[in-house]
């Protein structure tokens, strides 16, 4: 059913011609992109074998360390020998005292089925844990015809036994099933396609940035490739395959090169190093890392999700008004998107500064109690690093907006009546059709669309 407009007979600039011009300018443009991006995967692919190199290399603990997992079986307030009860009584959930004697048994390892008393030190005694929570286990290389878990068994010490971390694997799953429950409820399919999205992207992460920069290559060029391959699948997967998501990906796209642009930028000119505390040093003896450009491609990858956000609510923003109002100009169309744009920057932008304060707290903390100015303090690695990355993702994705409306005022038709995933499952019914004999009943049957 079509509508009519008082003043339906004036085409509202944007569509026509030009706006096809656009869309192939734009489809193009793609299409390039997404070539280039296939050929950077391609040239930057990692060299497992260096990867395999830097591995080896790299020592957790000393050789012959073990790594057993156990049950606690039995839990004591006090640990006699390390501190006095009253201590381990009193103490607060910050206080180093904190400690609880443990009877664990091993799972796994040699001495499997052994059971070890051990003490639980700040911070697991802190942790909340009980009888029946699994422990993974640090036991350190023995004298020759030694036995830690014998030795512990018959009470004579724990030979040097200690606490590694908690074993989480149940409760992260029921988490993750929780979390995925309620996304699949709420979302349906767009929900399960984010799930997707996301899978691919940690695919992306895991499988090509991270082994790249191991592998050495330059930091920049880890982080356009493999944004703009996440983004390319992500957006695409999430959204849909129409005229409006292109839109978003273009804008998109452009902000992950002016992100990138700056970050190089702002690493050069603040001297930043891109190595803190005795991590980088550790991977700087065993892989070929260009620690600089490991931070650059950082900054990319922390702003590609709320660069993301912004393009799409923005692309969204477009089609929804041409959509209300038709007769609307290009001019008034761009500048009342711009105004729900602006909107969007004004939240996002603390939503930025608030994420990377809330990662980095411990470090603020700190670096807050060495009483010193604030300029001071904002001059260390850490925190300047922290600074480097919020001005340039800030910067990218406020810029990221007005390119992503220009784009979508452009592309946008010029009447919206239905969304734009009837009309392309109308499209593919449509050519579904023309593939039936015309003596089929099918053939003469009407397409019809959600509300005609």
């Amino acid at each position: 059913m079509s509508h009519a407009y008082p003043n339906q007979n004036r085409r509202p600039r944007g569509g026509g011609g030009a706006g096809h011009l656009a869309r192939n300018v734009v489809i193009v443009v793609l299409l390039a992109a997404a070539l280039a991006t296939a050929v950077g995967l391609a040239v930057l692919w990692p060299d497992h074998a260096k990867v395999a190199s830097a591995s080896s290399g790299l020592e957790f603990a000393a050789k012959g360390t073990t790594f057993p997992t156990g049950k606690i079986v039995a839990l004591s307030p006090s640990c006699p020998g390390y501190f006095s009860s009253k201590a381990a009584a009193t103490s607060s959930p910050g206080d180093t005292r904190a400690c609880q004697l443990a009877k664990v048994e091993l799972a796994s390892g040699p001495s499997a089925g052994r059971t070890v008393s051990l003490p639980l030190l700040w911070p697991w005694a802190t942790a909340g844990l009980h009888v029946g929570d699994e422990l993974e286990l640090i036991v350190p290389p023995q004298p020759s015809g030694g036995n830690a878990a014998a030795g512990t068994a018959t009470g004579t010490g724990t030979q040097g036994i200690t606490v590694n971390g908690v074993i989480r694997d149940d409760s992260l799953l029921l988490w993750a099933v929780v979390f995925v429950v309620i996304v699949v409820a709420v979302g349906l399919l767009r929900g399960f396609m984010a799930l997707v999205s996301l899978g691919f992207s940690a695919f992306m992460l895991i499988e090509f940035m991270l082994p790249a920069l191991i592998s050495g290559r330059p930091g920049l060029a880890v982080a356009v490739v493999g944004g703009s391959a996440i983004m390319v699948v992500v957006l695409y997967l999430s959204h849909g395959v129409s005229i409006r998501t292109s839109a978003a990906l273009a804008g998109t796209l452009i902000g992950i090169v002016i992100t990138a642009g700056l970050a190089q930028l702002a690493v050069s000119t603040t001297h930043l190093t891109g190595v803190s505390g005795d991590v980088g040093g550790m991977l700087a003896g065993v892989t070929q890392i260009d620690f600089r450009g490991l931070l650059t491609c950082a900054i990319v990858i922390a702003g590609l999700g709320v660069l993301n956000d912004v393009t799409v609510t923005q692309a969204s923003s477009v089609w929804e008004l041409r959509a209300a109002s038709p007769e609307l100009t290009c001019r008034q169309l761009f500048t009342r998107a711009m105004r729900i744009g602006r909107d969007h920057i004004a939240s996002t932008i603390y939503t930025i500064a608030f994420a990377y304060a809330g990662a980095a707290m411990v470090v603020l903390i700190v670096i807050f109690l060495y009483n010193r100015t604030a300029l001071s303090l904002l001059s260390q690695e850490d925190l300047a690093a922290e600074v480097v990355r919020t001005l340039c993702s800030g910067i990218g994705l406020v810029l990221a907006v007005p390119i992503t409306t220009a784009i979508a005022v452009l592309l946008v038709p010029a009447t919206v009546t239905e969304p734009e995933q009837n009309r392309l499952l109308n499209e593919l019914k449509l050519r579904w059709y023309s593939f039936i004999p015309r003596s089929a009943p099918e053939a003469s049957a009407p397409v019809t669309g959600p509300g005609r």
